[in-house]
């Protein structure tokens, strides 16, 4: 647990942003790039004297694979979180997307979660459990728990996740429940 000097009166920033990385995705990315380098080097440079139509299939293949393995890993290398006065933005990857615009309005409650892993959520990404309910996992460590009137819950990996929980229950306390 870490030592912090901020207590509960002091005054929250009108923005409060966090940042979550993982680096580890980043060697998936290349994985999926590889793939996609083996695919065109199929395309441009083959040898094959079966035909056209297994060539197609694995120049095809090897792109396919390589596209949805690239864009799927650089979509969850960091997750940003924007928490202004009325709600709180999650943004994945390097553009942004997926993307939960959640109104403080709707929020009930949040709680810090000291280990939040991959493992809890059955991976990396934007994930969904019916037990649980919905996460943002893109690196095992603290994160915020967020407790929605509508009964569900939303998790989110974020580095300083206690700092980010202490405004979020400040600005609740000044939020009517449901009201927009």
């Amino acid at each position: 647990m870490r030592d912090h000097h901020d207590a509960e009166d002091t005054p929250h920033p009108d923005v409060w942003t966090g940042r979550a990385t993982n680096r580890v995705q980043w060697l998936l990315a290349l994985v999926g790039a590889a793939c996609m380098a083996l695919g065109i080097e199929l395309a441009v440079d083959s040898a094959w004297t079966s035909g056209i139509a297994p060539l197609a299939m694995s120049v095809v293949g090897c792109i396919a694979a390589g596209l949805l393995v690239l864009f799927g890993t650089l979509a969850f290398v960091h997750v940003d979180l924007r928490l202004d006065e009325d709600s709180l933005e999650v943004r994945c990857g390097h553009i942004g997307v997926p993307r939960r615009r959640i109104p403080l309005s709707d929020v009930a409650g949040a709680d810090f979660a000291p280990h939040v892993t991959p493992c809890h959520w059955g991976g990396w990404g934007y994930r969904w459990r019916p037990e649980k309910g919905t996460a943002v996992v893109v690196r095992r460590g603290e994160g915020i728990v967020l407790s929605l009137w509508d009964g569900h819950t939303f998790t989110i990996t974020v580095d300083n996740a206690e700092s980010a929980v202490r405004v979020i229950r400040a600005r609740l306390r000044t939020t009517t429940p449901g009201t927009r």
